[in-house]
């Protein structure tokens, strides 16, 4: 008994000076950071901040030091002293990774296009103590060419056809190129992804059709003699607890190429969020692929996060990459667990580089297609830099009536996979397609502002066997056309010779009150019949909305990053301004932040 109350006493003696901290850690605009490490300094004791940036750990003493690190923002350490809480705020490395991208002789950092020139004195540490140094050597990412869309005059071709496209792929990954001191490779900047990686304040649908049409024209701020025409949808946000039952599976890359700590661990700490958001009637089961393919995690309960976690925990990197055989075994098993009217999807996450087994484009295009003509959807999750291959993934998610985005923070897996969870897993509309018919009275000649790899034959929009866009619940879609009205001189407005066999008179019927009209297909997302809806844009400028100008805004960075010859005279200066003007509502700060690159990216050009 006394040898008893002697281990007691020591044991409490121990631990008299033993206690909780908890706090909050936020970004410099306030937004709580989820995913971030605290770790008590010399240790490897350790928790990560919730959802909503919250921690809670038990420290030995009031001498202890807690370390937050976080990819993309500098650690900082905090000793605890006697405080119970312990709020922090991170710092974004953006500025001292900057100064680590010099070139000898130059006073002061310089962005670099692709592939760092030997003069760069090292590449960028991407969290605490990681250096990421393949770019010193070779940079093998891929991106497919974009041949950016010229003027089409309205007489010679007075229609225009594409696909939606809700992807944000090309956004998030010009943002990692810009933090890591780089001016990003011109074909990745897609401009429709770029717009659309915005949510605008569009009116909510009603009625039968699950989104609503919003139109609007402005004067063209590159170019006063021209018009903006903006064509805005705004998908039908259904709760949670309303949306069908999930049968989803995880299929993710654990090849060599995913060992970085922005691949694969950033990976597993993104999908806890998502698993977060599973409900009791979802069902996940986990494929990984790296010199072969296998199942992690048989069809589980969403209830059972631990479960699900635990299998997380687990996954380890290395060995080749066998994408083609994790996709086929991946489709199977979503196939066996198939929910009748439900949500019925494959999440791919891999850094795309595909290349042991059926890797090519073609065969996955296949393969995929078939699985969605099947009811079985795609989205796929990018990770990593040095050898991204964004152009594999783009087409894949294309082809599996799926979405596409890049994550390079714990903040941008928030945004994806918590924020817009509905939109991102949840179809509303599926082979959704626009057609604009353009007034020749009024209008000379047109261009559509990206959606280059989205285009469609005309006669692609009444045919109900092409495959189009998905729009998913809550999403807004936005579109801007360029317009040279009739009688104004451009460059930009080719003459042909005139045709032997036929002539050039047409009859022209259009009234000079209607700018254009513009067409809507799309379908229900297990039906293979269109619904037609039509809407009519008068030819009026009225005071453009803050939807516009800030569409408008991340139009003009997008061609002045890709050095469009439509840019006219715009500076980055101009599109700071039109940003700041029209940020608006900004829940999450995404528009806060797009004004800081923006920033960034002038302070780094030689002209500003």
């Amino acid at each position: 008994m006394k040898q008893l109350i002697i281990l007691l006493s020591l044991s409490l003696t121990l631990n008299v000076s033993a206690k909780y901290v908890n706090g909050t850690v936020t970004d410099e605009g306030g937004q709580s950071l989820p995913g971030v490490n605290v770790v008590i300094k010399g240790t490897t004791s350790g928790v990560i901040t919730d959802i909503n940036g919250f921690y809670s750990i038990e420290v030995p003493s009031e001498k202890s030091i807690l370390v937050f690190s976080y990819v993309g923002f500098e650690s900082q350490e905090q000793k605890v002293g006697k405080r119970k809480v312990v709020d922090v705020v991170l710092i974004s490395a953006v500025e001292g990774e900057l100064q680590e991208v010099v070139v000898a002789g130059v006073s002061k950092p310089k962005f670099f296009r692709g592939k760092k020139s030997a003069a760069v004195s090292r590449s960028m540490s991407y969290t605490t103590g990681f250096v990421q140094d393949q770019y010193a050597n070779y940079n093998t990412e891929e991106y497919s060419t974009i041949h950016e869309n010229g003027f089409k005059k309205v007489l010679d071709e007075a229609l225009s056809t594409f696909s939606i496209d809700v992807d944000a792929a090309s956004y998030s990954n010009v943002r990692r190129f810009i933090n890591n001191g780089q001016l990003p490779q011109k074909d990745a900047v897609r401009i429709e992804e770029m717009i659309n990686y915005f949510n605008y304040e569009y009116e909510n649908p009603e009625g039968d059709d699950p989104f609503s049409i919003n139109t609007e024209v402005a004067r063209a701020p590159w170019n006063e003699k021209h018009m903006i025409a903006q064509i805005g949808l705004q998908g039908k946000k259904i709760e949670l607890e309303n949306l069908p039952a999930s049968n989803i599976v995880f299929l993710l890359d654990v090849s060599g190429s995913m060992s970085a700590p922005n691949k694969l661990p950033l990976l597993k700490s993104a999908f806890k969020l998502l698993v977060n958001e599973l409900r009791p009637q979802d069902k996940v089961s986990i494929v990984v692929y790296a010199g072969a393919a296998g199942v992690v995690l048989e069809p589980t309960d969403g209830n059972d996060k631990k479960k699900i976690m635990d299998a997380l925990d687990q996954l380890q990197a290395g060995g080749s990459t066998a994408g083609g055989a994790g996709i086929q075994l991946a489709y199977k098993i979503a196939k066996e667990q198939y929910v009748v009217g439900g949500n019925n999807r494959v999440v791919l996450a891999t850094d795309g580089d595909f290349n042991v087994g059926a890797s090519s484009n073609a065969s996955m295009e296949r393969l995929i297609e078939e699985k969605r003509n099947e009811g079985v959807f795609l989205t796929v999750l990018g990770f990593g830099m040095g050898n991204y291959k964004d152009s594999k993934m783009e087409i894949l998610a294309d082809k599996g009536n799926g979405n596409y985005a890049y994550i390079d923070t714990m903040k941008e897996a928030k945004k994806v996979l918590v924020n817009e969870f509905g939109g991102t897993m949840f179809t509303i509309a599926k082979d959704v397609k626009i057609q604009v018919e353009f007034n020749p009275t009024v209008v000379q000649a047109y261009r559509l502002i990206g959606y280059e790899n989205r285009m469609l034959n005309a006669e692609d929009f009444n045919d109900d066997k092409k495959d189009a866009g998905e729009l998913g619940s809550g999403h807004t879609v936005t579109a801007l056309y360029q317009i040279i009205p009739v009688g104004v001189k451009s460059e930009f407005v080719k003459d042909i010779d005139p045709l032997k066999y036929q002539t050039n008179d047409q009859k022209i019927v259009g009234s000079n009150k209607e700018l254009l009209t513009v067409k809507f297909r799309y379908k229900e997302p297990n039906g293979t019949k269109s619904k037609l809806i039509t809407e009519v844009v008068e030819n009026e400028i009225r005071r453009s909305s803050h939807n516009l100008d800030w569409s408008m805004a991340v139009a003009g960075f997008g061609m002045l990053l890709r050095d469009s010859e439509y840019k006219g005279d715009l500076q980055y200066a101009d599109v700071l301004q039109m940003a700041k003007s029209s940020k608006g509502t900004d829940e999450f700060g995404y528009r806060s932040e797009f004004i800081e690159l923006v920033g960034l990216v002038k302070s780094m050009s030689p002209n500003n």
